[in-house]
């Protein structure tokens, strides 16, 4: 193919692009489906490329967290299109599109790795992918100590809060459309009734994805982990930072694979921002 990236039109995609950004995902084999697109979309910006025709080929999206930390995610570059430099246009439209002082971090793809490299990001963590076809785990694991509840509204400043500590900025937008998108989100409170903990999953075309789970220990997080999972029938996926051995036996224990350990990078910072060590389960690698 003689195509060059300059007779393909760089642009900011909006909802008429979801079906086009599905099929570009498919031919990669990865799963965004509509109601993921739209989360990202309504929590950041995705941009990427199109040809004559107005068929997406590449695409990138960044996520813009409350104060001074975003994300990219969902690089991709069609099989077709390959080697015009594209992958680097679109990744440097996300890191334009935001201030110099905000710190950006990413998870990255084998394939990816080289270009952030290049782009000057930095390997700061990993992240444990963990993959499982069912659920066998302790269906009647249970807590004297603490009441696991659905999500309430009025429960959402605590989770922003919850989140930030554990994240290490806050998400309020995101975490509205995130809960919006979700399947189940539940609460764990204590017995002065304070929320110490939370969990969300999301329904995937192919597997229920377990996260954002925040806990103050790996038997809570086991709690609310055992709580999501334990009436779903098919696939699982719980992508887990480092530092979380006992979830991660926890995990291996209840039929659960590891599959991947994609490295996290971050540019215009030195290390990840503060964090207090409660987040077991992210929500997704495109969101930090």
């Amino acid at each position: 193919m003689t195509t060059s990236h300059k007779q393909l039109q760089l642009v900011l995609f909006d909802t008429n692009d979801i079906p086009g950004l599905m099929d570009l995902s498919d031919s990669v084999g990865w799963d965004y489906d509509e109601s993921e697109i739209k989360t990202v979309m309504m929590s950041g910006k995705i941009f990427g490329h199109k040809n004559a025709e107005g068929k997406i080929v590449s695409s990138a999206a960044i996520m813009t967290y409350d104060t001074n930390l975003a994300s990219i995610g969902m690089v991709i570059v069609h099989a077709n299109y390959r080697g015009l430099g594209l992958g680097k246009l679109v990744t440097q439209k996300c890191i334009e599109s935001v201030s110099p002082h905000t710190a950006i971090m990413l998870v990255a793809t084998k394939d990816g790795e080289p270009l952030y490299k290049k782009l000057g990001f930095t390997t700061v963590d990993y992240v444990h992918k963990y993959l499982a076809d069912k659920y066998s785990g302790a269906h009647n694991l249970a807590s004297n100590e603490y009441t696991i509840e659905d999500y309430n509204e009025s429960d959402f400043a605590e989770i922003v809060r919850l989140d930030a500590a554990a994240f290490g900025d806050k998400r309020s937008n995101f975490l509205r459309n995130r809960i919006k998108q979700g399947k189940h989100c539940i609460v764990v409170r204590d017995h002065q009734t304070n929320i110490i903990g939370f969990g969300l999953s999301i329904q995937g075309p192919i597997n229920l994805m377990l996260g954002t789970i925040i806990a103050p220990d790996s038997i809570t997080a086991s709690l609310i982990m055992n709580t999501l999972a334990k009436d779903h029938h098919g696939k699982l996926r719980m992508d887990v930072p480092s530092g979380h051995a006992e979830m991660i036996k926890w995990l291996e224990q209840n039929g659960f694979t590891e599959v991947n350990r994609p490295p996290v990078m971050i540019l215009h910072a030195e290390e990840m921002p503060t964090r207090n060590n409660t987040l077991f389960a992210i929500a997704a690698q495109i969101f930090g």
